[in-house]
Formats: structure tokens, sequence, C-alpha cells
């Protein structure tokens, strides 16, 4: 059934390709601001650990994108981590799949205190077309609690930095920075 509504979402889609973004200077002025706010709260740099708990990988084209040159999340002070245990925030993507629930978990579990959740695309925030089956959990808040959601299938690199912002926000004014 599943299989069926992804391939009448790509019939009634068809082939989108579109121009390279254009530059984006209130994303360049607040680059600086952002990363001061992160230093100030961190103290260093953040630390994220991806977590693909079942998407179909447009999400990570995504973060791969917010990865590359033009956007420049490295330099505003956001890097990503291969372990849960060097992280601040968990970013995930996708339904839950039953088969990586625990998974999902563990990685929670082994995230030192203070951590933050960002779920992200419509499948991490409400399940997606996939919703709540036999092979799926759902959304990501049914396994683990979120903070922040950044929905879209796929959200553009711009809403998931937007995310990233918010959940650094958030932690500012829990801390009373």
């Amino acid at each position: 059934m599943a299989t069926l509504l992804i391939l009448q979402k790509i019939f009634k889609t068809g082939i989108v390709s579109e121009p390279a973004p254009e530059a984006d200077l209130a994303l360049r002025t607040r680059e600086e601001a952002l990363h001061a706010d992160i230093l100030k709260v961190f103290g260093q740099a953040v630390a994220i650990r991806h977590v693909d708990a079942g998407s179909c990988n447009g999400c990570e084209l995504e973060i791969h994108a917010l990865n590359g040159p033009h956007y420049n999340i490295d330099g505003m002070g956001v890097k990503f981590v291969a372990s849960p245990r060097h992280a601040d925030m968990l970013l995930v993507t996708g339904p839950v799949s039953r088969n990586m629930e625990v998974a999902l978990r563990r990685a929670y579990d082994a995230t030192p205190e203070p951590k933050w959740v960002v779920a992200m695309g419509d499948c991490g925030c409400t399940g997606g077309m996939f919703g709540e089956s036999y092979a799926s959990c759902g959304k990501v808040s049914n396994v683990i609690p979120v903070d922040v959601e950044v929905p879209g299938c796929p959200p553009t690199p711009i809403a998931l930095l937007q995310g990233i912002l918010a959940a650094v926000s958030k932690v500012r004014k829990n801390t009373g920075s």
C-alpha cells in the first residue's frame, strides 16, 4: 500500500529540477549572531548526531546540502558527529521503523544531558504517508521526546537551519543566557 502511495506521489510530482538558490543576505548576517549564540550557550560548536530511523533519504540529501559550501553550517559552529555520546542534539529523519525503534532509544539514552531532539521531515513529524503500522512506529515523538519539528517533504536546508536555530534558541531561553 505504501509503495502505491509513493509511486502515485512520484507520478503526480514528475521530474523536478530547480535552479541553484540565490544568496540569502539575511542568512549571512544571521550567521555571525547564530555562531555567537552557539558559543555563548554551549561554549563550543553544537554537535549533532543524525539518526536515519527509516527515511527515504530525501531529508538526507537536504542535510548534505546544508553541509555544503553554500550554506556552510560548519562555519556557524554546527558539526555532525559519529557517536551520540559526543552529541548535543539528535537530528532524526524518517518514520521510525520497528527495526530502528530500539536503536533510536539507545542513541537517545547515550546522548549526554542536556540533549535536544529535532524531528526532520513530514515522516519524522507526523509519520508521513507511512503512519503507524506493523512495520512503523510513526512519528519520532512516539518513541523519544522531540523538542523541535521541521516539517516538509523534504524540508529545505534553510528550514532545517531554522529548526536547528530554534533548538539553540530554546536552549538559550531555558538556560537564561
